[in-house]
């Protein structure tokens, strides 16, 4: 298991569909996960199902951000690699923490433990992810983690009526380790 002192990192689990029901269908977290409609119980089902499957073959991979205690192990959000290039050895990453949870330094210790595993254990060269202008906690939270900014999309997301710039980040292997 991926872990430290506060958190562990871990596969999808048949008894997390109701949790990802829940906040995959929160209109308020459309606009970061580029959702436009919501998903069903049975979506959810069969992409637990194929969570199990390789890295390599889905080129993705959602682990879940427990709490590292025994008296408190709740699931406090969740990590994603995704666009996952094996060939140029790059991957996109995303975070949610449940607004419950935020606040409390568990999106950067989850980021930390993360980029540790796919630097050294997938071997990544590079993570990169698009942020919108308005997210400033994202943005602070990547640039904390060694991400650089490196590009401007403008007015590449519809928020409501108006058009928000998109920043694209990245971070090296070599910047962090």
């Amino acid at each position: 298991m991926i872990r430290n002192e506060e958190l562990l990192l871990r596969a999808v689990e048949p008894g997390d569909i109701d949790l990802l029901y829940d906040w995959e269908n929160r209109m308020e977290l459309w606009s970061v996960s580029n959702t436009l409609t919501p998903f069903s119980k049975a979506q959810l089902a069969r992409y637990v199902k194929n969570a199990s499957l390789d890295v390599f073959q889905t080129k993705q991979l959602r682990l879940m951000i427990d709490l590292n205690s025994a008296e408190n192990g709740s699931t406090v959000g969740i990590i994603d690699m995704f666009d996952y290039d094996p060939y140029h050895n790059r991957a996109g990453v995303g975070i949610m923490i449940n607004s419950k949870w935020r606040q409390k330094g568990f999106a950067a210790s989850a980021l930390s433990l993360f980029m540790e595993y796919v630097f050294k254990t997938l071997g990544l060269h590079q993570l990169y992810c698009n942020i919108s202008e308005s997210n400033i906690a994202s943005i602070k939270l990547f640039e904390s983690a060694g991400f650089r900014l490196v590009g401007v999309k403008q007015q590449w997301l519809k928020v409501g009526a108006i058009y928000e710039d998109e920043l694209m980040y990245q971070c090296f292997k070599s910047d962090f380790c």
